[in-house]
């Protein structure tokens, strides 16, 4: 998909039909803190892992050749779901939201890092009264003070080796002026805020309990959830900042050597954590009930083509990681084994269980499935359809987010409108690129299905007067890949099982020892898992009460 310094925006007009989007959230009565429930808890931690990038088939593959590593020891303490899948679309946002809330994007509202809505003004605004509504939510690097330092515009010295003093509450982090506008209030609409359903860390401080995460970017801080207060210390060094040390110009994921670097930061985080401190072992804290990190490496190894003189993502076929992947896989392996070290060495490691999963996996793993098809000119093309169709009429796409998904905010939000984009989309042939850079046609622009309009509701499960899901939204041919340049080949946000099969292992207290479960479940079963374990009702989730989620049955069998 391209990008300019953000995701690609085809203009910004939009209807005023939508409704805001901004729904009012209510929390159910939190119980007690204290309370019976809480003491009978089997684990007085949590420590969640995502793994970004990693399948299921890539953990049971590397457990299987490496029977003494920490992450199959993980395996061997725990349950292991192996027909786990996270939310569409697969991306890192939702893919976070649906384990910390349970709910999938039509509940919790987010649909992607960067989307659009079509009730809330365009950032910058000031004065509100006749603005036409439509606004892209850009909830990346592109929301920082600073994108292009580390701390995000903190103005710390002596980084990146400083970055352990970046603030917990990196909202103060986050430019009002990139943020979108409400129009009732005429004020920014912050991460936190957009969020429409509870998260386990707000759950968890009702009942006074500890809570930290560590992340890519300031606007995590969606994680405090709609009440603001979910993430005591919230660590967010900015992954897509420039990269010191590592070749100009480029960001932390451009080279996975600094990505490696990048994620080892957020490990010292969570192991200072686990000693009693804060993320910056500044403050001493308890260790908190709720708390975890995610890796990048693996993600940036399946993505590059080359890296640090090594091959990136997998031998041909498929199955087997070259050589930039493997060392990815034994980099995290390393650090998931220094975590589990000093959760012994302080002897937490009894009382901790550990859930590790990932946003989202990435496709094609087989390099000889790779076409690379700029969306830009595809888009273009459906403008150009529109206009001739439709004299003096503004660009049909408002907004795109595209990766191996195609995603469509429309100007005109009537079915006809959506119903003509996607005619045209699966009519017209596009023109890719193979990994080897050999042209590639594929019929309907590489998708296989589009939905529009009502239909696109339909898809997600939304509403069709909701102002924040895609227009239209289709899903690729596998191993399509829209970009407008070279520099992947391979990526995530779509249907594609590559994309949504993860891992998802429950270790440690509370969780019978070498247990396979092929059942199928979703990553949505996190969150409620998390509160059943310390002892919490999961239904203090709304968006469990909403989807019914289930909460996975990780205790061990008892006679």
């Amino acid at each position: 998909m391209f990008r300019s310094p953000t995701r690609r925006a085809v203009g910004m007009a939009a209807s005023g039909l939508a409704l805001s989007g901004l729904v009012a959230f209510s929390a159910a009565t939190p119980a007690v803190a204290g309370s019976p429930e809480h003491t009978r808890s089997p684990a007085r931690h949590v420590l969640l892992l995502s793994v970004d990038g990693l399948h299921q088939a890539d953990l049971g593959a590397y457990v299987g050749t490496h029977p003494s590593s920490a992450l199959a020891g993980l395996v061997g303490a725990g349950v292991s779901y192996t027909h786990a899948s996270t939310p569409v679309p697969s991306d890192s946002f939702p893919g976070l939201i649906a384990q910390v809330t349970g709910g999938n994007p039509a509940t919790t509202g987010i649909y992607y890092d960067d989307t659009f809505n079509h009730s809330l003004l365009p950032a910058g605004t000031t004065s509100c009264a006749g603005v036409k509504p439509g606004a892209e939510v850009a909830f990346t690097e592109a929301a920082d003070r600073d994108q292009s330092s580390l701390d995000a515009g903190q103005g710390l010295a002596g980084l990146p080796g400083s970055i352990l003093s970046m603030t917990g509450s990196p909202q103060t982090l986050l430019d009002p002026k990139a943020l979108p506008v409400d129009p009732l209030t005429c004020k920014p609409v912050y991460p936190h805020s957009y969020l429409t359903a509870n998260t386990v860390f707000e759950v968890a401080r009702a009942h006074g309990l500890g809570t930290a995460w560590s992340d890519k970017h300031p606007a995590y801080e969606i994680l405090n959830g709609p009440s603001g207060t979910g993430v005591q210390d919230l660590f967010t060094p900015e992954i897509n900042s420039t990269a010191l040390g590592y070749p100009g110009g480029d960001d932390w994921t451009k080279d996975n050597a600094a990505t490696e670097q990048y994620d080892a930061y957020k490990v010292t985080a969570v192991r200072n954590e686990i000693d009693g401190y804060d993320h910056g072992r500044t403050h001493r804290v308890p260790t908190p009930a709720i708390f975890g990190m995610n890796f990048q490496t693996v993600s940036t190894a399946q993505k590059l083509p080359s890296s640090d003189g090594l091959t990136g993502g997998y031998l041909p076929g498929g199955t087997e990681p070259g050589p930039l992947l493997t060392r990815a896989l034994d980099f995290v392996d390393h650090q998931v084994g220094a975590l589990i070290a000093e959760l012994t060495r302080t002897g937490q490691a009894d009382s901790t269980a550990i859930i590790l999963s990932a946003k989202h996996g990435q496709s094609p793993t087989d390099p000889n499935a790779l076409t690379r098809i700029d969306d830009g000119a595809v888009i273009k093309a459906l403008n150009a359809a529109w206009a001739k169709a439709h004299p003096g009429a503004a660009d049909l796409v408002a907004f795109s987010t595209d990766d191996d998904i195609l995603q469509l905010w429309l100007s005109d939000r009537s079915q006809a409108a959506a119903d003509f984009a996607r005619a045209f989309l699966l009519s017209h042939d596009a023109t890719g690129t193979t990994i080897s850079g050999a042209s590639r046609t594929l019929p309907a622009s590489g998708l296989t299905t589009a939905y529009a309009g009502s239909a696109a509701a339909r898809y997600f499960g939304a509403s069709a007067r909701d102002a924040r899901h895609p227009d239209v939204v289709g899903t690729v041919a596998h191993g399509v890949v829209y970009t407008g340049g070279t520099s992947k080949i391979a990526e995530h946000g779509g249907a594609d099982p590559q994309d949504r099969n993860v891992p998802l292992v429950v270790s440690g207290a509370g969780a019978h020892s070498g247990r396979i479960d092929p059942a199928p479940v979703e990553t949505t079963s996190i969150a409620p898992t998390i509160l059943t374990l310390l002892g919490l009702n999961p239904n203090e989730l709304s968006a469990v009460r909403t989807e019914h989620t289930r909460t996975l049955d990780v205790a061990p069998i008892t006679h």
